[in-house]
């Protein structure tokens, strides 16, 4: 992995909100699969082996007259990566009682004290739909529940899940850079009852969980949502992000066909998490 190449794309952005969140959006649509934003816009990051020299030519917004973007493309080692986001990560606290930092960020006093090393992955706590994720984990009763972080990235969704509790969590993501990233965070954070898997909702034949956690997006979790149905225990909590407010009614339509029922949602700045009950 360390000779790995990627492709940075900085972009300029004007107005900064929602044009950030829609731009990282497509992005991930097409194969973008990391993001830093920043004060001027965002840092997206593909794999060389990935990439195409027009695939912005899908990025609708790019075209959109309401919106100025400009941006500047190089090549990036891996190995270059960690001096990319010690320049932009900042330890987040959620809920006032979980922080989420890096290894070079001092201890605070908090009950739930994670620390990341994001690498290439997605999932410092940063982007709304994480953040979002983490509350829910704060705001219900994990002990003794056995759990699923599908799509788990840097793994802290997964992290979180055992610190309240959870006796037994699965975390699994298609990405091979994030699976590394995310056995070395779980290690980082002393996790005893985290497996970490490489794959897809393949991986899910025949298992059962209490609750499951899935921050994709919205195609993705659309296509999984049986799967997911088919995991969750009796009674079992299903804890969706990774989408806008307006895609609710299309994923609680694809939930309610597999028995799975709304009960409530958080919203930041149009991504919304939503909780579902089996």
């Amino acid at each position: 992995m360390s000779n790995t190449i990627y492709i940075e794309y900085n972009f300029r952005i004007t107005p900064l909100q929602p044009t950030s969140d829609i731009l990282i959006a497509e992005l991930g649509a097409i194969g973008f699969e990391s993001f830093v934003e920043n004060e001027t816009g965002i840092q997206a990051y593909t794999q060389k082996e990935d990439w195409q020299a027009d695939m912005l030519n899908e990025v609708g917004i790019l075209s959109n007259p309401d919106f100025h973007i400009t941006y500047e493309v190089k090549e990036i080692e891996q190995e270059n990566w960690n001096a990319t986001w010690e320049q932009n990560f900042k330890p987040i606290t959620v809920g006032e009682v979980c922080e989420v930092r890096a290894p070079f960020h001092e201890k605070s006093n908090v009950t739930y004290d994670i620390v990341i090393e994001p690498k290439m992955s997605f999932g410092t706590g940063h982007h709304e739909t994480t953040h979002m994720m983490l509350q829910f984990i704060l705001d219900h009763d994990f002990k003794g529940k056995t759990v699923l972080d599908m799509g788990s990235g840097t793994g802290v969704l997964a992290i979180l899940a055992e610190m309240r509790g959870a006796v037994s969590v699965d975390a699994i993501d298609i990405d091979n850079w994030c699976y590394l990233n995310a056995m070395e965070n779980v290690e980082r954070n002393h996790g005893k009852h985290i497996k970490v898997y490489e794959g897809d909702a393949s991986l899910l034949k025949d298992q059962k969980y209490d609750v499951i956690i899935a921050n994709i997006n919205r195609n993705i979790l659309l296509s999984d949502i049986p799967e997911y149905a088919k995991c969750l225990t009796e009674g079992g909590q299903l804890f969706l992000s990774g989408f806008y407010k307006e895609d609710i009614p299309l994923i609680t339509e694809k939930c309610n066909e597999f028995g799975l029922r709304f009960e409530k949602n958080q919203e930041k700045n149009n991504w919304v998490a939503v909780k579902y009950v089996f």
